[in-house]
């Protein structure tokens, strides 16, 4: 048989009322008292009904989160800070990776009290819904608030960092083939930012990977390897991208950064846990769950001094793998 309040209270030798409050942590309850009644509670294997609490509450406590994919290393790193992050606002996580109006249907039977949803399309789907919603992405027509870690800028603080350290040939290795807002945003930081270094831009020096994962990226530099051209750097889109560039060098016998430099696009702790620890840019994966996080939580207690667009700024973390260009002892190609 189920521990009740009833029953906390006949052993406590308070009231109903008392042991409510006490349980949810009410100033209003001396602390001995609250003290004394969380232990008996203990004892007695009290299990709190939260479906009734919900229901007094009009509050689930649960935040619905809907993500396409969680095999690659970067999102996951990311979903783990979030659910960290929510975790601290006393709420749970339930994620997703059904389709945007599937994860809405199974949102509304749990009456979650809010959305994150990293899936760039269909987003006109929000506009109905009664859930406080927040989208992760880049900031351009969103129906709804968007945090966005200004994916060109990071490309053009990558092409600058490697131009002061004299490099002049540079290659990009990312996804821009695909209808995905993210990476055609870096794919545009990278173009403008050698634009405007008056660096050569060509289908060369701009590998398609066709993918995210790391053999679209171990793939592309193959290619780049065998190719006419020559960089003395190289920037990847990704993680998971750059985990492939850094296999593909090393299985062509060049040294990094000795005979080229990486970079990577994605500011996450594993980016030092690689064969080579890679110098990457980006918003620190941790500040970004904070502020997706404290976007969300703003926008469900209708805080209205909270941008609706909120434009993050990335930053360098520099590790071993870039050096002086003049440095550089080998050519690329094979």
């Amino acid at each position: 048989m189920s521990i009740t309040i009833k029953d906390i209270a006949q052993v406590a030798g308070v009231s109903y009322s008392t042991v409510s409050k006490a349980l949810n942590d009410s100033p209003l309850v001396k602390p001995e008292t609250k003290s004394k009644i969380i232990g008996i509670a203990q004892e007695l294997g009290y299990e709190p009904n939260y479906a009734a609490q919900q229901l007094v509450r009009k509050q689930s406590r649960v935040i619905g989160l809907i993500w396409p994919t969680i095999e690659r290393i970067a999102p996951a790193t990311l979903l783990t800070r979030i659910n960290e992050e929510i975790s601290k606002n006393a709420y749970s996580m339930v994620l997703s990776i059904n389709s945007i109006k599937e994860s809405l249907e199974m949102f509304k039977r749990f009456n979650v009290d809010g959305i994150i949803v990293f899936d760039e399309r269909n987003q006109e789907e929000f506009e109905s819904i009664s859930f406080p919603v927040v989208t992760y992405g880049v900031a351009k027509k969103k129906a709804i608030p968007v945090v966005d870690v200004n994916y060109q800028q990071a490309m053009e603080k990558a092409v600058n960092y490697l131009y002061e350290l004299g490099h002049r040939e540079i290659a990009y290795v990312g996804d821009f083939s695909l209808g995905d807002e993210r990476q055609k945003e870096k794919y545009y930081g990278f173009k403008k930012a050698m634009t405007r270094l008056r660096l050569p831009v060509s289908r060369e020096n701009l590998i398609n990977t066709n993918g995210l994962d790391w053999y679209d990226g171990y793939l592309a530099t193959k290619r780049l390897i065998s190719s006419s051209i020559s960089p003395t750097a190289v920037i990847g889109g990704s993680y998971d991208i750059s985990a492939g560039v850094v296999r593909a060098l090393r299985e062509a016998n060049r040294v990094i950064p000795k005979d080229v430099s990486v970079i990577s696009y994605d500011n996450v702790p594993q980016m030092a846990n690689l064969e080579v620890p890679l110098t990457s840019v980006g918003v620190p994966v941790e500040d970004m769950a904070f502020h997706i996080v404290k976007t969300l939580m703003a926008h469900m207690h209708k805080d209205d001094t909270v941008p609706y667009v909120n434009i993050l700024t990335p930053e360098i973390t520099e590790r071993n793998s870039c050096a002086h260009a003049q440095n550089i002892h080998r050519k690329l190609q094979s």
